[in-house]
């Protein structure tokens, strides 16, 4: 048993050196033996896979549910705009600076703190997982995804993400598609040629224009974005090819793949979807990890951003302490109260359940 002062205490010095720690995307593995030694000093059993550390409670009882704890600890480069040392967690007004505090290095914590707090105790209705997971800042297939099939049945998830410990019960997906025009090359000069970029044209203003019919109670409105634009090499040869981007955030109201068939019905250009493994999320307002979340003053809504989420396939909630808005900015922090707070409500919350 862990008291929770305690609990709070280690949990902030942990962060403190995983901010020490360069973590960028595919080359966590520094972070992955912090954490791994962290549990393993406590007495956890722990498992690895590349950048990966994941453990279950003491008493796992396979005929039980399973709970799944998922935060990252991978973050981007620092940000131009910093004037602090990205790697110096220092602390000042309460608050503790330093790359990955935000995110999602304060959630992480917590949930660590958490799992901790309920790994020896007998005669509970579920289990717990903990993840620590790699590559989410870039949506890497070495991350959750990689080791997910290897945590068993799974029922329900927290993914650690920073919400002001609010609950985010749907979450959209994301679908990246490359999309080409073909044409025909001509000199410009002369009525030669088939224009590509104007065939592109064509299909952009549909994809601006057009309105998906369900529209999500927690997400709203379906949006499609075209991003990217590429075309030509001289002044006065008709292009032949005009490749352009679209960035699709799906609601929970569809599947990718019922996505990308309306698009390719109604646009003449060739599509080709990056991945359609980011999925949409969606939790019943009804399920009783929502009731003890809000219970306990959690708000509920629907978060426009992807996490690992979207490679979860069970029902999953995004909660953590810190503040989205903070996110890869320069000088990022959190509240060291966020974190301490977060922990007890994180214990609280699935008190209620187990």
């Amino acid at each position: 048993m862990f008291a929770l002062d305690k609990l709070q205490q280690d949990a902030i010095e942990l962060l403190k050196h995983l901010i020490r720690t360069e973590s960028f995307s595919k080359q966590e593995h520094n972070t992955a033996e912090i954490l791994n030694n962290f549990l393993t000093e406590r007495g956890v059993e722990t498992k690895r896979e590349k950048n990966n550390i994941w453990a279950f409670n003491k008493n796992f009882d396979s005929n039980k549910p399973t709970i799944l704890l998922n935060s990252h600890h991978d973050t981007v480069k620092p940000n131009p705009g910093y004037t602090n040392d990205p790697y110096d967690p220092f602390v000042k007004d309460g608050k503790l600076f330093g790359l990955g505090s935000n995110d999602a290095g304060g959630c992480l914590v917590s949930l660590i703190a958490t799992f901790l707090h309920f790994y020896d105790k007998e005669n509970m209705k579920y289990n717990f997982c903990i993840a620590a997971t790699a590559e989410e800042e870039i949506s890497g297939f070495d991350g959750l995804e990689l080791v997910y099939p290897k945590l068993g049945k799974i029922d329900f998830a927290i993914v650690g993400e920073p919400t002001l410990m609010d609950i985010a019960v749907a979450e959209k997906g994301l679908m990246v598609i490359d999309c080409v025009a073909i044409g025909k090359a001509g000199h410009a000069a002369r009525e030669e040629g088939d224009n590509a970029i104007y065939k592109a044209i064509k299909d952009i203003e549909w994809i601006k224009n057009y309105k998906f019919d369900r529209v999500s109670p927690h997400l709203g409105p379906m949006k499609m974005s075209v991003t990217i634009i590429n075309a030509g090499y001289q002044h006065n040869v008709v292009p032949e090819k005009c490749q352009f981007t679209i960035d699709v955030r799906i609601t929970e109201m569809y599947r990718n793949e019922e996505v990308l068939k309306i698009i390719d019905d109604n646009i003449e250009s060739e599509v080709h979807p990056r991945s359609v493994r980011l999925r949409p999320s969606f939790i019943d307002p009804e399920h009783a990890l929502v009731k003890a979340a809000t219970k306990f003053g959690a708000k509920t809504y629907g978060s426009p951003t992807t996490s690992d989420q979207a490679l979860i396939p069970v029902p999953s909630v995004k909660m953590g302490p810190g503040n989205s808005a903070r996110s890869h900015t320069a000088n990022e922090f959190i509240y060291l109260i966020e974190v301490e707070e977060g922990i007890e409500k994180y214990i609280k919350i699935l008190g209620e359940l187990v």
